[in-house]
């Protein structure tokens, strides 16, 4: 005998009346003035656009002083820190409920290590917050986002060393007592996982010839698992009303087909990257992690009072989600245009950067997460990078960036119906501005076209897309009328 479901179990694809509905930049792709009222160096600002960029996000450069024949993209931006309120003021016209950025941790700390901050960066970050309360805008705000001070680099190996967790703290609660009222929701570090992938850019981590990468990414994580929970007890104490949320750069691996040894890659590269999540969440490591360390020859460094501090959890799991992967047990063909390495799945569209799009793997990845921690989501980047022209009326058409977003936002719904516990949606980006795996303005996401070329040559002009109009009416009809 079938059942068939009656219209009483039927649930309509709404979200909360206190749906966050916004979009998202980050310091280090949009300030610029890199220098600017006491800023220190980052490490996002050694990293040039050509050739030797991905030798140094990979922490194989040692040589990392700024060449004046290179063009670093991140010194000028697209200089949000002179247009923020005008920036705030469009993602306010298209009714944005949360905004999410990130604080320079040198614009607050020049060198990472003072003792007291920099109260320019206070001003600043107090200004650009109040700026977003003015228009009932919450922010969400990122501690680290790719940007780790270059002196603590040069001076102690970042995170290979233990020190830094005093100094992110001091930094981080600098934060928390600077911003309270004013900030809520807080990320501690922007796509955890990278370090692995992208360990320069990811966690300031330069190698030394002949040394075990493993180990020291893996040593890294870990200080920065234990920073991260420091910080979490902290804003907790500061305030009981912060929420504090880890960030995983998201997207589950398929195999690339059923044979049993593709499965198991699948599932160890899923393993990899959900394995930051299960510390942050879980408070201890994973069972698996004794057989990986052993197999990779890592003995970490810890303290005895870490154990304890690892169980100060996060309140939420936020994450980004481009595209899907995919994994088999031989991964001779990986993709090299995205960060985390992805076999080609010939069954999904690739954007032009080769980037597959896979919409239904937003909502698998939304139900890995939810059923795995049975915290509350946050869907904090998604969207298309592509090149956009302003046309000779001078209108931006990019019909294909509403396509995308329309069908990530319907599979983000089906997830919610699914049981998905989600506080909210901030497309990547909600302006132009450099993207980070490439250092490129010509890879364009935001919904606001920003007049800059890969030079930096531009008058920095603002032009609302097509995609303007469709986003605000997106918000303003609750997810409802995506035409």
């Amino acid at each position: 005998m079938s059942i068939s479901p009656s219209r009483e179990f039927e649930e309509p694809l709404t979200l909360s009346a206190n749906f966050l509905w916004g979009g998202a930049i980050s310091a280090n792709q949009s300030e610029g003035a890199y220098r600017a009222d006491g800023k220190g160096l980052s490490t996002v600002d050694v990293i040039p656009h050509g050739e030797n960029r991905l030798k140094i996000k990979l922490g194989l450069e040692e040589n990392l002083a700024i060449d004046p024949s290179a063009y670093y993209p991140s010194h000028e931006a697209i200089d949000f820190y002179h247009t923020y309120k005008s920036d705030i003021k469009l993602m306010a016209e298209m009714g944005f409920k949360v905004f999410r950025t990130s604080i320079a941790w040198t614009r607050l700390f020049p060198k990472g290590d003072e003792t007291k901050p920099n109260q320019k960066g206070i001003e600043f970050y107090r200004a650009v917050f109040e700026e977003c309360q003015k228009y009932d805008i919450e922010p969400l705000v990122t501690l680290c986002h790719f940007d780790t001070p270059m002196y603590l680099v040069e001076t102690i190996g970042s995170w290979r060393s233990r020190k830094m967790i005093d100094h992110f703290v001091n930094y981080a609660k600098t934060c928390f007592e600077a911003f309270d009222g004013l900030v809520k929701y807080w990320l501690t570090f922007n796509e955890i996982n990278i370090l692995l992938h992208s360990p320069f850019s990811g966690a300031g981590l330069v190698f030394k010839s002949g040394e075990n990468h493993d180990a020291v990414k893996y040593q890294a994580a870990h200080h920065v698992f234990v920073a991260s929970s420091r910080a979490t007890k902290l804003a907790h104490e500061i305030n009981p009303d912060n929420q504090i949320g880890c960030m995983l750069a998201g997207g589950d691996f398929y195999p690339e087909t059923c044979h049993p040894e593709d499965v198991w890659a699948a599932l160890n590269k899923d393993r990899e990257n959900l394995f930051f999540i299960d510390v942050q969440v879980r408070g201890a490591y994973p069972r698996y992690t004794n057989r990986l360390f052993r197999e990779k020859h890592i003995t970490l460094q810890t303290d005895p009072t870490d154990t304890e501090m690892l169980q100060h959890t996060v309140d939420f799991v936020s994450f980004s989600y481009y595209a899907s992967r995919c994994a088999s047990r031989q991964m001779t063909q990986s993709s090299e245009a995205n960060v985390v390495k992805s076999l080609p799945n010939p069954y999904l569209k690739k954007s032009e950067w080769g980037w597959a799009i896979d919409p239904l793997g937003l909502r698998i990845a939304m139900n890995t997460l939810y059923d795995r921690y049975q915290k509350p989501l946050f869907l904090v980047e998604n969207g298309l990078g592509a090149v956009d022209t302003v046309g000779t009326d001078g209108q931006v058409q990019d019909d294909d960036r509403i396509d995308y977003l329309r069908a990530h936002i319907i599979a983000m719904k089906e997830a919610v119906v699914d049981g998905v516990e989600l506080l909210g949606y901030t497309t990547w980006s909600a302006i132009d501005l450099v993207a980070a795996s490439t250092g490129e303005m010509r890879k364009r996401y935001g919904f606001i076209y920003v007049d800059k070329d890969d030079a930096g040559q531009g008058t920095g002009k603002r032009i609302k897309k097509k995609s303007f109009a469709w986003y605000k009416q997106v918000i303003a009809s609750h997810g409802e009328n995506l035409n």
